[in-house]
């Protein structure tokens, strides 16, 4: 079974038909995977492998297409009845779900196999994951380093390979900037592309998008393959693809109209390597025959950073309330992290009208982004605006001003946020590296409901410059675990 990490979830489900291992030999691996790895990284905060092995024995056989492939789930909306759901809080602490989330039950239909939850900043609040309650997730690639966030325990359990495929969700970018920190593939998908009951119609007012973080394109394809459609009483839904989405992937029937940019929507400066990075994806395009041009859509930044910082504060808010309710009581300030106390302070002095005056002006910068992609396919832009940042770069003192944070937090992830509020998909793809070997993503945008479109484009570029032989990082390979890796080897 050693060869069994190696493989992308796909590939693991192929050896799991083809006889060659069965479910409880694939999840055992990657029992001895967690056990290994997991405490130079700390993304597995909670362990469900005693639940895992007796759903791996019991599987028999089946065509479903992640058939005893072992997976986690991110501590966030994904419940699962009977564990325990903290959402990285330690008001929350205790806390157990009565009931499967619509997304978990499509998971186990697809025969995954759950063996734990993974580690997020308290209530998924902010690009770094280290939370009070678990301690901070070190990133595989340099255990120094932040594995961003929120979904930074998924994004280093699969880099550091304790599993092929993870839960994941984005309200702001929480899918896309640990893939970019971590070298992974993250696709945050269209609004209402993936259920968020039966909990929830929306979550953050319809910021958040749940999927995966994964190692291949086609990992990623063939998870939305697999959960995508409304559930019961979905506000939002779109209709069936005409093809699925692997087939989608690294197929396009035309050439694409592809504009880049290496500046914020601001126009202001990132840094070199993230430029470097997107310039690389525009020849990568240009050369695969896609018609590439340097533009963005023109917007306000200030609107934008100013409405959705309003409306998250909102959000956090709402999302303090919800743990009331799940808690039975109110949370006292030293039960909430600084910026998560501030944020919902913050939020809970917002008005009504101020808050839908913010969703107006979003919808109306929505609707100029729209207007840009009347005209052009897909979008790149660098993922972040710098590589990946030490541990505790984010951290907020007792009384800070949690907007202040927030603009040091956007300066470095000032991409992701513009999709979460227009609703349109968009993946990160780990194209470069920087010179002491870090991974810097890369954004791509398409239309809403396009995500067979970024499929197609994803796929032609991991053919082009694939990443698969940086992996896995040199940090976490342990002497006869996967053998030995050099420098020169990535």
């Amino acid at each position: 079974m050693s060869v069994a990490p190696e493989l992308d979830a796909v590939g693991q489900a192929e050896l799991v038909r083809a006889g060659e291992a069965t479910p409880e030999e694939m999840v055992r691996a990657a029992i001895d995977n967690i056990e290994a790895l997991n405490p130079k990284i700390n993304a597995v905060i909670h362990r469900m492998f005693d639940e895992g092995l007796e759903t791996a024995r019991r599987a028999g056989t089946s065509s479903a297409p992640f058939h005893g492939v072992p997976f986690l789930l991110k501590d966030l909306l994904a419940e699962y009845a009977g564990q325990p759901y903290r959402a990285g809080s330690r008001f929350l602490d205790g806390n157990v779900s009565t009931q499967d989330a619509e997304l978990t039950r499509r998971y186990k239909a697809a025969g995954l196999i759950t063996l734990g939850k993974t580690n997020l900043p308290e209530m998924a609040v902010g690009p770094a994951t280290e939370p009070l309650l678990f301690g901070a997730t070190r990133n595989p690639w340099n255990a120094e380093l932040s594995t961003g966030g929120s979904s930074g325990g998924a994004a280093a359990a699969v880099a550091a390979g304790l599993v092929p495929l993870a839960h994941a969700n984005d309200g702001g970018g929480s899918i896309r900037i640990p893939a970019s920190c971590c070298g992974l593939v993250g696709l945050k998908p269209s609004r209402g592309r993936n259920p968020v009951g039966p909990r929830y119609g929306q979550v953050w007012g319809g910021l958040v998008a749940e999927h995966v973080v994964s190692r291949s394109v086609r990992d990623s394809a063939a998870a939305l393959d697999a959960t995508h459609g409304p559930d019961v009483g979905a506000p939002y839904w779109f209709e069936n693809p005409p093809t699925t989405f692997l087939e989608a992937t690294g197929r396009l029937d035309r050439s694409l109209k592809i504009a880049f940019t290496e500046q914020t929507y601001g126009g202001e400066a990132v840094h070199e390597e993230c430029r470097a990075a997107v310039r690389l994806a525009a020849t990568l395009c240009e050369s695969l025959g896609h018609r590439v041009v340097e533009s963005r859509p023109s917007i306000d930044e200030d609107v934008l950073f100013d409405n959705f910082t309003r409306m998250l504060a909102v959000a956090v808010a709402a999302s303090v309330r919800d743990a009331a309710r799940l808690k039975g009581r109110e949370p006292t300030e030293r039960e909430i992290e600084p910026l998560v106390w501030l944020m919902a302070q913050r939020g809970e002095k917002i008005s009504g009208g101020e808050y839908l005056t913010a969703v107006q002006d979003l919808q109306e910068l929505s609707r100029r982004v729209a207007q840009f992609h009347e005209d052009v396919d897909v979008m790149l832009t660098p993922t972040l605006g710098r590589p990946p940042v030490p541990i505790g770069a984010f951290v907020t003192a007792p009384g800070a001003d949690p907007f202040e944070t927030r603009r040091r937090m956007w300066s470095f992830a000032p991409f992701p946020q513009l999709q979460n509020v227009t609703g349109q998909p968009a993946i990160s793809l780990p194209l470069h590296w920087t010179s002491d070997g870090l991974p810097i993503g890369v954004q791509a945008v398409a239309g809403l409901g396009e995500e067979r479109t970024l499929f197609g484009l994803a796929g032609q570029l991991e053919a082009e410059a694939p990443w698969a032989h940086r992996w896995p990082p040199i940090s976490v390979v342990g002497e006869g675990l996967r053998g030995t890796r050099t420098a020169s080897s990535a």
